[in-house]
């Protein structure tokens, strides 16, 4: 999706657009502090490309604010988000289309196998053993949208890591989807697997990684944070938006079948009393 204004009259190095990193927004402080860090990360490795944060609630500076400052300068939206979804797909274009600025809107970050390189190595960090167990299964915790798109991209993801695992991976949700984290976990136990972890994947601290974190009865990952593989990701959509002009996310689904012969040989559990 593309919202087209004037001609830019705000000069960046070489002409490049900028980078717009769309973040949520969290009241959580540590939520903040942590996309900071992970866009210092983003200018580390391109040092010429400017790169702006806006939020799309809760925080400032809000998406509508940091387009204003860019005048009708060009812009490339990337949103710090892990599926498709409403914010995708109306929130973020209509407050592109709404400023002056001339801009494109990138694929949100999942589905895609730089998530599973972050998600497997904060698995690791956690307490993941390099020889998972037999009993052993994951309960990937996502955030949660009523969009059925969305739920798509998780599953997509949780049967990547699956395949990386080794191991069952039943994605489930911190609100608005089923199953919650909580159940999720028990219908795996009551199925026999003694060694359940929870896989955070929430972009950083808040609320939802926390309470999900709570519900793991042996070990929980750190939310994907500023994993390498995330500042990775976000000039990857930033240069595939340049090159296919944006979209909801019709390169997720190539995207998630970059592995795909594992990934179909182990593809991600989805238990009946889950599948609700």
């Amino acid at each position: 999706m593309t919202a087209m204004g004037r001609t830019s009259t705000v000069n960046h190095p070489g002409g490049t657009p900028a980078l717009v990193v769309v973040a949520h927004g969290s009241r959580d402080p540590r939520a903040l502090s942590t996309v900071r860090a992970l866009l210092d990360r983003v200018r580390a490795l391109r040092p010429a490309l400017p790169v702006h944060l806006g939020h799309i609630e809760l925080n400032e500076p809000l998406l509508p604010d940091t387009l204003a400052a860019l005048g009708d300068g060009e812009a490339v939206l990337v949103p710090l988000l892990l599926s498709r979804g409403y914010h995708v797909k109306r929130d973020i274009p209509e407050m592109a289309a709404a400023a002056p600025a001339r801009t494109r809107v990138a694929a949100p970050l999942g589905p895609h196998p730089l998530l599973v390189d972050a998600l497997h190595d904060n698995l690791l960090e956690a307490g993941w053993p390099l020889h998972a167990p037999r009993d052993a299964a994951v309960v990937l915790a996502a955030a949660g949208s009523r969009d059925p798109e969305s739920r798509t991209d998780t599953d997509r993801t949780a049967t990547l890591l699956s395949a990386r695992l080794g191991v069952p991976v039943v994605p489930a949700y911190a609100s608005a989807a089923a199953p919650t984290v909580p159940e999720a976990v028990r219908a795996l136990t009551a199925r026999g697997h003694r060694h359940v972890a929870v896989a955070s994947y929430f972009t950083a601290p808040g609320r939802f990684a926390t309470e999900c974190a709570a519900a793991a009865p042996w070990i929980a990952s750190a939310p994907l944070g500023t994993h390498p593989a995330m500042a990775r990701l976000l000039l990857h959509r930033y240069d595939r938006a340049r090159v296919t002009g944006g979209g909801n996310n019709p390169e997720g689904a190539r995207d998630a079948s970059a592995r795909g012969s594992v990934a179909r040989a182990r593809p991600a559990t989805t238990y009946a009393v889950l599948a609700r």
